[in-house]
């Protein structure tokens, strides 16, 4: 599209202005195409806000954002070292004023928010009270983390613009009531890109450990010592199904739980040979090493429960092994072998080890899956720039 002719002072007159809210280093990941999309869009300005999890230590991955984009301001919300679900009831509270300010200085006409999490909660709630349009990415998805449905439900309530993942997501989003009119599928933008990314190489490999085995596994909500307790036996069946091969163990998200999850990963480190932790890979060096297990000899696989098992494995076509609910009601292709915990007729090690053996050995993987063709953030800012801010903002319940 040809750029609207005129100074630069009068194009810019004429952008609207898109804030892209992110808060965590995995809804980051994901953004990174819709945000690129719409600095490209010629009717687009961004205007990058990072908030929560990204400004706590000691993974402060805001430095990861901030290298790529400029960011107009920061949001923080929680305090290092409280993760109880108190706290980010308060932190969510600090959310939405600290918001409210930001956007009264920004002047934003969209409000751009992904996902779940109390970071697009509050950012998506003083944007909608304050009278500002705000855009909802993968709406409408199942997945039953800590407050993950609610959370999700709620943003599409609040939200405007609504751009689900999938054809079964903008069905819900629509059965709760939002105008079909207002609901555009763009797939996730997840998969924007995953081709361009090389599996990793040889020195990659070895730096990492060279493991058979990736461990990502978040949080659920529970105590600290439970979820410590629940992954100290997750990973001996881990362990047993790998043998001798290496395992890469990834830190958590910042939910409640994740002290817990922290000392079962740095006792396991610490105690099993050719176990590596590391806190933090930058998406492109993820993929690339999923592709690197999808690709091999004998492929590797990614255990945990983590929705990049769910949507990026399928696409990159790594087997996976989905523990637990988390991710309960996500649609899903590809080789995933999806385990509960705790079992209810069997030791949890016993059952893990099953799974990952199950997940090794399965059939040759498709790449089949239902979150589009790696279009997404275009699609986003084209919707974007095309709707009317107007009479979005006027919510009306189709029932």
């Amino acid at each position: 599209m040809v750029r609207p002719e005129g100074t630069e002072d009068d194009r810019q007159a004429r952008l609207r202005r898109v804030a892209v809210i992110t808060g965590t280093r995995a809804e980051f990941g994901l953004l990174r195409p819709v945000m690129h999309a719409i600095a490209a869009h010629p009717s687009l300005e961004l205007c990058v806000i990072a908030a929560g999890s990204h400004l706590i230590p000691p993974a402060t991955t805001f430095r990861a954002v901030k290298a790529e984009f400029q960011v107009a301001d920061s949001v923080p919300m929680q305090v290092a070292g409280r993760r109880a679900r108190i706290d980010d009831a308060e932190a969510t509270g600090r959310g939405i004023a600290r918001f409210a300010r930001s956007f009264a200085a920004i002047q934003p006409d969209w409000v751009v928010v992904l996902g779940d999490r109390i970071e697009a909660f509050a950012a998506a709630s003083a944007a909608s009270i304050g009278g500002i349009a705000v855009a909802h990415l993968h709406g409408g998805d199942r997945a039953e983390g800590i407050a993950d449905e609610a959370m999700r439900h709620a943003i599409t309530k609040l939200a405007h613009l609504h751009l689900p993942a999938t054809p079964t997501s903008a069905e819900r989003i629509a059965r709760m009531g939002e105008r079909p009119e207002h609901i555009v599928t763009i797939g996730s933008p997840a998969i924007d890109g995953l081709d361009a990314i090389e599996p990793l190489d040889d020195s990659g490999f070895r730096e990492l450990g060279s493991p058979r085995a990736v461990f990502l596994m978040h949080p659920i909500g529970r105590h600290d010592e439970e979820e410590e307790l629940t992954v100290s036996l997750v990973l001996e069946g881990v362990a047993a199904a790998l043998g001798e091969d290496a395992a890469l163990l990834l830190a958590p998200n910042q939910d409640p739980g994740r002290a817990g999850i922290e000392r079962a990963l740095q006792v396991a480190s610490e105690t099993r040979a050719g176990w590596n932790r590391a806190e933090h890979l930058s998406r492109d060096r993820f993929i690339a090493l999923l592709a690197r297990l999808a690709g091999a000899d004998a492929p590797g696989v990614l255990v945990g429960n983590s929705s990049a098992g769910l949507i990026e494995a399928a696409a990159v076509g790594v087997p996976v092994v989905d523990l637990g609910p988390r991710q309960s009601g996500r649609e899903r292709s590809g080789r995933v072998v999806h385990q509960e915990l705790p079992p209810r007729d069997r030791p949890i090690p016993e059952a893990v080890a099953e799974a990952v053996r199950s997940a090794l050995a399965g059939p040759a993987i498709t790449r089949d899956h239902p979150y589009g063709d790696g279009t997404a953030g275009p699609a986003a800012a084209a919707a974007i720039a095309s709707a009317d801010s107007v009479s979005t903002l006027r919510k009306h319940n189709t029932y």
